[in-house]
């Protein structure tokens, strides 16, 4: 069956990331994606390399969040570029957008105004700060969201410790983020739709969705009125739960109950632990964290990552190896999932793509295109679903208001 939102069509007016990675979801899903970039240089990440597709000039990072759209070079800027997106916004169901309070107003493709047009358009906006309050006005980063937010104060190893000191993640979280939530705000003001006609505008910021997504930390704080600390890969409300250094490297061990301690305890050797007042509950190991973790870091580095991972994985205590990202493409269970995958790119090239995540039963994704060439699609969009003859699309792009790649 076809994807599960097939027949509908988004407008993304978006770059950089949290919108494109909206924009993405929404096109594995089914929807036809229009992604309008500025004529000759488009998204900002399409310049974000090396590294690049082998041969071309297209980066990494563009392709990582831009499978299965319509590229389409307009300059919303002139009265004309403005003109053609207002006549896309009539035969669109989603509109995304990431620009700076204010500048959708300014060309006349706000909300208020195209609402007008499109009546049940379902309209999302995302920027670091909001619509609102006394930030709105700023622009948003990843990293700067993540300082904000209060995320780099839990990240990264104890000050106390060498190496301390505030930490981003490794991938820009807040965008990714932002991205995922919106998705699910854009496919529940569809389902409104769908109920009462009506569309509606949807405000998204990624300080908003980061601090939404600091999770058990917020209510650690909440609830003592204490700011949580950095932890490094320790774990604030659970022990142990945190990396151990094995004698040819690290892995991860992760016990999340009394049960799974006990297990581990009988497998590994250290029976007598089970035993002891200190570590029979998580709430005592919690209080004697120190005294435990120097007597499991002693025991676990005499052995391989190999051999604790054979031992307890088998009997139920999580635990892990730390993977490079090319071992974790190669882990069987990677495999198995297929979330490595190709596409053929307008290049000619073959480019390596990874798959969306979401397992239906029903309406499985198909992958039909790759992140487009800048342009690529510009002619054949306006032809075909404005009408605009190819005389008037050549005027167009003689004045530089669109680009056709």
């Amino acid at each position: 069956m076809a994807g599960p939102l097939t027949g509908y069509q988004v407008l993304d007016l978006s770059r950089i990331l949290a919108g494109p990675w909206l924009g993405q979801l929404l096109a594995d899903l089914g929807a036809t994606v229009w992604k309008i970039e500025r004529p000759f240089t488009g998204d900002d990440t399409r310049h974000w390399g090396p590294p690049h597709l082998e041969g071309t000039t297209e980066s990494a990072y563009f392709l990582s969040a831009n499978r299965g759209k319509h590229s389409i070079c307009i300059d919303i800027s002139t009265q004309a570029g403005a003109d053609i997106i207002r006549s896309l916004v009539k035969k669109a169901d989603v509109l995304i957008e990431n620009y700076k309070v204010g500048d959708m107003k300014r060309y006349g493709l706000d909300y208020e105004t195209l609402q007008r047009i499109k009546p049940d358009i379902v309209y999302c906006s995302i920027t670091g700060y909001g619509q609102t309050g006394p930030m709105k006005n700023v622009a948003g980063y990843d990293m700067a969201i993540q300082a904000i937010s209060g995320l780099m104060s839990i990240t990264g190893e104890s000050d106390d410790k060498p190496g301390g000191g505030p930490q981003k993640v490794g991938v820009p979280i807040s965008d990714l983020l932002t991205g995922m939530y919106s998705a699910a705000g854009v496919l529940s003001a569809l389902l409104h739709r769908e109920r009462t006609g009506e569309g509606q505008h949807i405000d998204m910021a990624l300080l908003d969705v980061q601090l939404a997504a600091l999770a058990n930390q917020n209510l650690n704080f909440l609830t003592t009125g204490t700011p949580p600390r950095r932890y490094g890969n320790a774990h604030p409300n659970i022990v142990p739960y945190q990396v151990f250094g094995s004698s040819d490297g690290s892995f991860v061990l992760a016990v999340g109950n009394d049960q799974q301690f006990r297990k581990f305890c009988m497998a590994s050797g250290l029976e007598r632990l089970c035993e002891d007042p200190r570590f029979t509950t998580n709430t005592d190991r919690l209080l004697n964290r120190d005294d435990l973790i120097a007597i499991l870091t002693g025991h676990l580095a005499q052995e391989t990552t190999e051999y604790w991972i054979s031992l307890l994985e088998p009997i139920g205590v999580p635990c892990a190896p730390i993977n490079r990202i090319d071992q974790a493409f190669a882990h069987p269970q990677v495999i198995h999932r297929k979330l490595q995958i190709s596409l053929p790119h307008a290049t000619g090239k073959t480019a390596p793509l990874v798959a969306n995540p979401i397992k239906f039963s029903q309406t499985e994704i198909e992958y039909s295109t790759s992140p487009p060439m800048l342009g690529e699609h510009t002619k054949h969009v306006l032809s075909s679903i404005l009408d605009i003859s190819g005389d008037e699309i050549s005027r167009l792009e003689k004045d530089k208001i669109v680009y056709c790649g």
